[in-house]
C-alpha cells in the first residue's frame, strides 16, 4: 500500500494521522533520505524508516504529534548498538521529521434556509467542508449551495446514517422548526461530533432539553451543545449570524487539545426559571 494514498484515503475519513519523514543523513544508516513512515490515530503504520530503536522512538513521537497536533523533529546517532539492532554495522546520523496529518472539519449543516446559505458559505471560506441537509429539494440543492462539498434532500433520519461524524465534525441545526430541530439533536448528541450548535433563543433551547429529560435523557448529554449558536456580536441578518456562528467553530477548532470544552455554553449555566424568562 503506498504512504500517500493511505494518507489522502485517512483524511477523506476524517481521521488524523501523523508522517515520518528522513529529512538529512549524515553517514551510513539503514534506510535512506526521504524515506517515510505513516502512523494512524490507531497506531498501526505503512511504509517505513528503517526499523529498530529508530523506527520505535520515532512511532511514539507519531503518537503525540497526532494529540497534539504539532509537529516535531527528531535526530538520531546511530551508534553501535543501534547499528547491530538493525542487524548492520552503520554509525551514521539522521534527522526524522514528523508531521500531524489533520483532516479537513466538515460542518455539517441541517436546514437549507436563509441562514444555511450564509453559513456554507463562510464556512467554505474558513476551510471547513460543508454538507446541508434538508428534507426539502427545492431548499437542498446545487443551485443553492454551489460551494458545499455534499447536498441531501432527504428525511433526516435516512441521512444519519450515511454521515461520517468524528471528532473533526461540526453539526449546526438550523433547520425550519422546532419539530425538525428536535430530531436532529437527538441524533447529534449521541455523535462524537467536536461541535453542537442549534439556532434559537435561551428559552427555546431550554425548552427542548426539557422536553428531552421528560424521556430520559441524562441532561450530561446536553453540556455539549452550543445554544444559542455563534459569539454573541448583536448579529441580526443571516450574513452576520453566519459570521457569529463560523468564529466560534473557528475558536474550537483552534483551541488547545482538551482545553475547547471550557468555550462551551451550557444551557444550565443560568437558573431555569431565569433560562425560560429570557
Amino acid at each position: 500500500m503506498d504512504v500517500f494514498e493511505e494518507l489522502v484515503r485517512l483524511r477523506k475519513l476524517g481521521q488524523k494521522c501523523a508522517l515520518a519523514t528522513i529529512v538529512q543523513v549524515r553517514g551510513s544508516i539503514p534506510s535512506y533520505e526521504s524515506a517515510k513512515l505513516l502512523v494512524r490515530e490507531d497506531g498501526s503504520m505503512i511504509g517505513t524508516i528503517g526499523g529498530g530503536c529508530v523506527e520505535a522512538e520515532v512511532w511514539n513521537a507519531a503518537r503525540d504529534v497526532i494529540a497534539e497536533e504539532k509537529p516535531r523533529k527528531l535526530s538520531f546517532n546511530l551508534g553501535q548498538d543501534a547499528a547491530y539492532d538493525n542487524g548492520l554495522i552503520c554509525g551514521g546520523q539522521l534527522d526524522v521529521f514528523v508531521e500531524p496529518v489533520v483532516p479537513q472539519p466538515r460542518a455539517f449543516i441541517f436546514g437549507a434556509g436563509h441562514i444555511s446559505r450564509s453559513l456554507s458559505k463562510v464556512a467554505s471560506l474558513a476551510g471547513f467542508a460543508t454538507v446541508v441537509i434538508d428534507n426539502r429539494e427545492t431548499f437542498a440543492n446545487r443551485e443553492r449551495f454551489p460551494e458545499a462539498d455534499e447536498i441531501f434532500a432527504e428525511e433526516y433520519e435516512e441521512v444519519f446514517p450515511k454521515l461520517s461524524i468524528n471528532s473533526s465534525s461540526y453539526l449546526i441545526i438550523v433547520t425550519r422548526g422546532h419539530r425538525d430541530d428536535m430530531r436532529v439533536l437527538r441524533w447529534a448528541i449521541t455523535t462524537d461530533a467536536k461541535y453542537i450548535a442549534m439556532i434559537g433563543s435561551r428559552r427555546k433551547v431550554y425548552a427542548v432539553i426539557k422536553e428531552f429529560e421528560k424521556e430520559g435523557i441524562p441532561r450530561e448529554r446536553f453540556q455539549r451543545i452550543f445554544a444559542p449558536m455563534g459569539f454573541e456580536i448583536g448579529a441580526i441578518t443571516p450574513e452576520e449570524i453566519a459570521v457569529s456562528v463560523v468564529a466560534e467553530m473557528i475558536a474550537i477548532r483552534r483551541a488547545p487539545e482538551g482545553n475547547w470544552r471550557s468555550l462551551s455554553k451550557s444551557i444550565y449555566a443560568a437558573e431555569p426559571a431565569r433560562a425560560v424568562s429570557q
